[in-house]
């Protein structure tokens, strides 16, 4: 709520997937806000999205929806590399930015965004809604309480069933799965961990795309990186995509008095073992399942930050932090070997 008690009207920038999640979160499950605009250069998809939530002010060029003084907020949901531009602009006209990972192409361009908005006052939040999901944040309260002792080896593990997007083929202009996928992942162990990332070392091929290879030969549907942690943690991250199975996000963090597992390949943890010996279970479909309640709650705590004027839990800095090492992983994948992450 704005100026104690209005309701804050959003536009939603883009309404592909993830930007629909959003859209519908807010027309039906945020009573704090308004969706008062959709915006998507795909004018089908947009009148589609248009006509499932009932919004008439359908917006080709988010350019004119940012030119709407009723509009507080935007949520940007575009291919990546759209982000900067959209978010420089919406903060230059005074609207609060809610922009999903990952946060741009390159870190310069993190640079940029995080530049604009403090000079415009305005908010910034990144979309990691793992740190809104309950699970997660039951275990990092354990680990801040010390109770489990220091933090050893934390590996993360984040698969997507679909094939990706072609734009995501080129790396060069995408950062590949380690982004578009991963980003999550690299966010989160630095922030279970409580420290920042000093040196990854990545690997990677194109075992299930072959279509891709003769014109993005650098692509790439698996990837494992080793991590080092500023604190002296270690750490590993796998990424697939498509791995076909279903969703597969999960996270183990070994410490000093005992070990943390969250998530599991199994719907709702439940698996069958029958007395013939077989073993049955559904595995979680989609990360829009997986994360439904986290996905509210993000956007009920950028709408309230907004409102009492306080900062995001996750910030540009969050989001800078975790493209530098996925631009650091690609590095270590061409280079073949560690990266060093300089700190700040």
């Amino acid at each position: 709520m704005i100026n104690g008690g209005t309701t804050m009207n959003f536009c939603v920038i883009g309404t592909g997937r993830a930007g629909l999640v959003h859209a519908r979160n807010l027309k039906t499950r945020l009573p704090g806000a308004q969706l008062a605009a959709l915006c998507d250069a795909d004018r089908n998809a947009l009148e589609q999205v248009g006509r499932e939530l009932e919004i008439a002010a359908l917006y080709d060029d988010y350019r004119d929806a940012l030119g709407r003084e009723d509009i507080d907020a935007v949520v940007i949901v575009t291919p990546t590399f759209l982000h900067r531009d959209i978010a420089c602009a919406a903060a230059e006209v005074g609207k609060h930015v809610f922009l999903e990972k990952p946060m741009a192409v390159s870190v310069d361009e993190c640079r940029q965004i995080i530049a604009v908005v403090d000079k415009a006052g305005v908010k910034l939040q990144i979309g990691f809604m793992r740190r809104f999901d309950a699970r997660f944040l039951e275990a990092k309260a354990m680990l801040d309480s010390g109770e489990l002792g220091r933090v050893m080896v934390i590996k993360s593990t984040g698969r997507g069933p679909g094939l990706p997007p072609p734009w995501i083929y080129d790396v060069d202009s995408s950062n590949g799965i380690l982004a578009e996928v991963n980003s999550h992942d690299f966010d989160s162990v630095r922030w279970l961990a409580g420290s920042d990332l000093t040196r990854v070392y990545a690997e990677a091929d194109n075992f299930k795309c072959p279509d891709a290879k003769a014109q993005y030969p650098r692509f790439y549907d698996n990837a494992v990186v080793s991590l080092r942690f500023a604190n002296g943690a270690l750490g590993t991250i796998d990424g697939s995509c498509p791995c076909h199975y279903g969703y597969d996000a999960r996270v183990e963090i070994l410490c000093e008095s005992g070990v943390l597992q969250i998530g599991s390949a199994q719907q709702h943890g439940l698996t069958r073992i029958g007395r013939d010996g077989t073993v049955t279970g559904k595995t979680v479909r989609s990360w829009r399942n997986l994360f439904q309640d986290a996905y509210v709650a993000e956007l009920e705590h950028f709408i309230r930050c907004i409102g009492d004027d306080t900062p995001p839990r996750v910030t540009g800095h969050d989001g800078l932090k975790a493209l530098e090492a996925v631009v650091a992983a690609n590095r270590s994948i061409v280079e073949g070997r560690p990266v060093q992450i300089e700190a700040g």
